[in-house]
């Protein structure tokens, strides 16, 4: 523990509005990125105090929330102790942005991607029955903004969250929609990774007009197809990303040696 950087994570200021929140969120934040790792025992209350420069109450009741939400239990003789990753509330809105909200690569993000090819390829073919004409202007409008945001990162990451968000609204279905807001922390931390090389973003861009193309036409197998298509892209995108990230990282160590 004793390398570990507590400013690190959100980079809010520790303010007296929500203080404790703010600290849990950068506990929170090594705990979810992996920086403080399952079945660790976190510094004692004086210790994280002075870290945080806060008062013991604070402390505490930024502990009751990690502890709510799964990351930690508070034992009495032992200490406070980072849970597994399996006893964490993984929809828990917070716990999905400190995951993801990190400039590497992103824990998690092979779930996610597992998750959005059970959840998005069906949430395009309820669309292709349920759409309606306003839904179906938001998904072009957002596709014509990812077609003119191509090499701006920022506005690419938006217009593909817009996109994905618009088909899951057409559900219309009241626990499909939340799933899109549910963790939009974690989409745009994806989209960034893959959004990054101009090349790839470019190859998605025909396939969400495809997306669009078969929910207009009420082609419900079309429409649940082009999603799969581009999930699965997606998927090959993040891998060609990772290993570039990875090969950057090894010729980094390798210089600094020499």
């Amino acid at each position: 523990m004793e390398n570990i950087d507590w400013t690190a994570g959100t980079h809010a200021p520790l303010t007296r509005l929500s203080l404790h929140h703010v600290v849990a969120g950068r506990i929170g934040s090594l705990i979810a990125q992996g920086s403080i790792e399952p079945g660790s025992i976190l510094p004692n209350e004086p210790t994280l105090g002075t870290e945080f420069g806060v008062s013991r109450t604070a402390l505490r009741e930024a502990i009751k929330v990690l502890a709510s939400k799964g990351l930690v239990e508070v034992r009495r003789k032992t200490g406070t102790r980072v849970r597994p990753r399996s006893d964490w509330n993984m929809l828990d809105p917070e716990v999905l942005s400190w995951q993801f909200s990190g400039s590497g690569i992103p824990p998690g993000l092979t779930d996610l991607m597992e998750v959005r090819k059970v959840i998005e390829p069906a949430a395009a073919r309820m669309a292709a029955v349920r759409a309606t004409s306003d839904d179906l202007a938001e998904m072009r409008d957002a596709h014509r903004g990812m077609e003119r945001a191509t090499g701006d990162l920022p506005s690419s990451v938006e217009s593909d969250l817009r996109f994905h968000l618009a088909v899951l609204e057409a559900t219309h279905n009241a626990f499909m929609r939340p799933f899109g807001a549910l963790i939009q922390a974690a989409l745009r931390a994806s989209f960034r990774l893959t959004s990054s090389n101009s090349a790839l973003y470019r190859k998605t861009l025909p396939l969400h007009g495809a997306v669009v193309d078969a929910i207009a036409a009420r082609n419900g197998d079309d429409a649940e197809t082009a999603m799969l298509a581009i999930l699965s892209q997606t998927s090959k995108d993040i891998v060609i990303q990772i290993k570039a990230l990875l090969k950057k990282k090894t010729n980094t160590k390798s210089r600094k040696r020499s």
